[in-house]
């Protein structure tokens, strides 16, 4: 398949990731079918999308025929495999569970086109792993969004063992068109921002945990003193503690370095309810700190 014959997307998971995806998707004209695997999920999903939509009319990014053309480019489904079916490029965005992605690439492989791409928005898992359970693995490819997906500009387009030198110039392409920066990474452990910024976050655990600084102070002195849009734990609170703690899981047990190994802080947090700014979630450090933010 070409890059100008792409016309319709099939993205699972309907969170942050996802639907900020489809948004991103949508206002280029791409036809889009968003699946979850409840209506819920894609209700909420479809919310956040309208309101984000909105606040880019408010800020004059887009006008008002622009916002409902793209939310008519996006339809819902719970029935995933029907979503894979007739998509030309596949975006997994759903929880970072390697059997839970290896399951559901092996279905859509079944029952999708055979020339269809197919891109994870994994931050750390293996490019190549998740490859072996697809038909082709040389059209199955990484391409990692950063959250807030509309604003964030880089996308890590990323190589598994077998992807091919098309596929990885078709993810390119649709990165440029939407808008985004790729840089083209090999398959390993984190890729380049996920292995850079969570050895950040790593490290500013241990200043935490040895009461050098506070949480609020240690993200103002990579904020002022390094130039950082966010510190470490407000990012975390952003992405989601349980998110860090998968990424690091994986990193841990990838690599079998204990560099990787989780923090305890952060184990407990997760445990008790701090799954960051989410729904359902008693917040992040900032809440559990009883810090404003």
């Amino acid at each position: 398949m070409e890059f100008e014959e792409i016309e319709s997307v099939s993205i699972f998971g309907a969170g942050k990731m996802g639907h900020g995806i489809a948004q991103i998707m949508a206002l280029q004209d791409y036809k889009v079918t968003m699946a979850d695997v409840s209506q819920e999920f894609l209700d909420a999903g479809l919310d956040q999308l309208k309101k984000s939509l909105q606040k880019a009319v408010e800020k004059e990014i887009i006008d008002e025929e622009c916002l409902q053309k793209a939310l008519s480019m996006v339809s819902l489904t719970t029935n995933m495999e029907e979503a894979g079916k007739s998509a030309d490029f596949i975006v997994e965005a759903i929880p970072e569970k390697m059997e839970l992605k290896k399951d559901l690439f092996s279905k859509v492989s079944k029952v999708g086109k055979k020339d269809a791409i197919i891109a994870s928005n994994t931050s750390t898992f293996s490019i190549t792993e998740m490859a072996s359970a697809v038909d082709n693995p040389e059209r199955f490819v990484g391409m990692h969004y950063f959250n807030p997906v509309p604003q964030m500009k880089l996308v890590e387009v990323i190589k598994g063992l077998k992807t091919s030198d098309y596929t990885m110039d078709i993810a390119r392409k649709i990165a440029l068109k939407l808008g985004k920066e790729p840089v083209m990474v090999k398959d390993s452990p984190g890729f380049i921002a996920n292995r850079l910024g969570i050895a950040l976050y790593l490290e500013a655990s241990q200043v935490l945990d040895e009461g050098v600084a506070s949480v609020e102070d240690i993200d103002k002195t990579m904020r002022l003193g390094w130039g950082n849009r966010m510190g470490p734990f407000e990012t975390v609170d952003l992405v989601g503690l349980d998110a860090r703690l998968n990424n690091l899981n994986s990193l841990y047990e990838s690599t079998g370095d204990a560099f990787w190994k989780p923090p305890e802080l952060l184990k407990k947090l997760v445990d008790s309810g701090y799954l960051g700014n989410k729904f359902g979630s008693k917040g992040g450090y900032y809440a559990y700190f009883g810090l404003d933010k």
